[in-house]
């Protein structure tokens, strides 16, 4: 039987607020497998940003673990996390994450410094070549539109050639001719390069692309098996006042300045 590439078990999520102890994430068991374009729905506050942190190793568990190849994840030490998560998950996040003083194609020699390589000009380009950007090699980001910037994210979240993409709100920054450009480009990456994709979205109009569908709702998860639930307005209460969108951010760029 395939192993799954990223696996949670029994994994859950609890925040003191106070002398009250919310449940952002009920307990879940989830296998996801290559090949595997996964779309989580949820509106804002449903957990899906918890839930994808916890893939991530961006956050740690309250009870269960994340395997990677049923190899323990979650349970490592954060350095041996940050170095796992760098070689196996890649990001694609809200905003992009691009560095705005940084050409398209200076982006993938900074994240080549992070494993100490040189920059591998055939495999840059090769992925530039795939998602119709090639001729913005030389452009920065201010340069580009909102999908364009969306495609250099899904590039560099590639190059280091990792077996599980994380989306956060990839489209949400979108039109949505451009957010149905990027939800296909998932898609087709995905299952191209037998990678592993999980998009939270609030967008109910990009299951189409998906192979697998869930819903968030409350901090519980579950699976919609014929892509056309109908629309749950879910209230919970606010976790954070920082955004996860900004934790992923931070979390990453602290990636660029290990060693």
């Amino acid at each position: 039987m395939t192993t799954p590439v990223l696996r949670l078990d029994g994994v859950s999520k609890q925040f003191s607020d106070g002398d009250e102890t919310i449940q952002a994430l009920a307990e879940t068991n989830l296998s996801l497998y290559r090949g595997e374009f996964v779309g989580i729905l949820g509106p804002s506050g449903s957990g899906k940003s918890t839930l994808l942190t916890i893939m991530g190793g961006l956050r740690t568990p309250s009870t269960g673990q994340v395997l990677i190849d049923d190899e323990p994840f979650s349970a490592l030490p954060e350095k041996k996390r940050a170095r796992m998560r760098f070689t196996r998950l890649g990001f694609v996040l809200q905003a992009s994450g691009l560095v705005p003083f940084l050409t398209v194609g200076d982006q993938f020699v900074l994240h080549g410094k992070v494993n100490h390589a040189p920059l591998d000009r055939t495999r840059r380009d090769e992925l530039l070549e795939s998602l119709k950007i090639t001729n913005y090699v030389n452009a920065y980001p201010s340069d580009l539109s909102g999908g364009e910037r969306q495609r250099v994210a899904i590039a560099t979240a590639l190059y280091h050639d990792p077996e599980i993409i994380l989306a956060d709100e990839p489209t949400a920054s979108l039109d949505t001719e451009k957010a149905f450009d990027v939800a296909e480009i998932l898609a087709n990456q995905t299952h191209s390069r037998n990678k592993c994709t999980v998009m939270v979205t609030h967008d109910e109009r990009l299951v189409k692309h998906c192979d697998r569908v869930l819903r968030m709702g409350d901090g519980v998860l579950t699976e919609i098996t014929n892509h056309e639930a109908a629309h749950v307005d879910v209230a919970t209460p606010n976790l954070s006042t920082v955004p996860t969108g900004a934790l992923l951010r931070a979390a990453v760029k602290s990636l660029w300045h290990r060693r």
